[in-house]
């Protein structure tokens, strides 16, 4: 069984690079004569479409996802479980037009980081913590006022199926500054995708997302600190939930 789950986590890489091989340099090359609303859609959520489809073939996961609704209202910022890949993949579906806070070393990978390029993501250098902040901040409050949502994963790095972890101050900094509401994002993805290896787990992932969280009158400090109590209640539920099933 666990060779088996390894091969078809092989079969699934093959298909993952392949893709981003094809779908990379086509995408930028339409993606930029097309209006800027339009192109997360056209060049990130088409491919990632393809990715968990062919994740559901290869590997036998799929995705149940409660409080979808929450997401129909003006552009905010998306707090998002950073567990492994998949959240990464799996959030650029939730909303559009959207962007992804993202290190600069991301933009250098082949194919991947063309189509990010061409999204125009909010690229931080890691020069130092204050530098990082300003530009998340400016870049930020810009994209906000655009209409276009933002999505950051506030534990700064993959956790795998660790608790959660402190939340960086950068997501609920932009929430005080521009008065939109935050959306919390807690999944399990990680106990299906984990952070390292081939090796795939079948199963449903299971994916909710918080009423939202309004910033007006709160400061940083608050809202960080109700973004964090709801992910770790919900991410409490989901653990107790998956922990059941593995009884049955």
């Amino acid at each position: 069984m666990i060779v088996w789950q390894y091969l078809r986590g092989m079969a699934f890489y093959i298909g993952f690079a392949s893709s981003a091989i094809v779908w990379g340099p086509f995408s930028c090359l339409v993606g930029l004569c097309l209006p800027y609303d339009r192109r997360h859609a056209f060049v990130i959520r088409n491919w990632v479409g393809f990715v968990l489809w062919w994740l559901k073939i290869c590997c036998s996961i799929s995705v149940s996802v409660e409080g979808l609704e929450q997401l129909q209202n003006r552009a905010g910022i998306l707090l998002v479980r950073h567990q492994s890949t998949w959240d990464a993949l799996f959030a650029q579906m939730l909303v559009t037009p959207a962007t992804t806070v993202i290190k600069q070393g991301l933009l250098s990978i082949p194919f991947f980081g063309w189509a990010f390029w061409v999204t125009r993501p909010i690229v931080v250098k890691k020069r130092n913590r204050a530098s990082t902040l300003r530009q998340l901040l400016d870049q930020g409050q810009v994209r906000l006022q655009q209409g276009i949502w933002v999505t950051l994963f506030p534990e700064g790095a993959r956790m795998g199926t660790a608790p959660v972890g402190d939340f960086q101050p950068g997501g609920a900094m932009l929430a005080e500054r521009s008065g939109v509401p935050v959306y919390v994002v807690a999944h399990n993805g990680g106990q299906h995708w984990p952070r390292h290896g081939l090796r795939k787990l079948p199963g449903e992932i299971k994916l909710t997302i918080s009423a939202p969280l309004l910033a007006e009158g709160k400061t940083a400090k608050q809202i960080n600190a109700e973004a964090f109590e709801w992910m770790k209640e919900a991410m409490d539920k989901l653990d107790c939930v998956s922990t059941q099933s593995d009884a049955l």
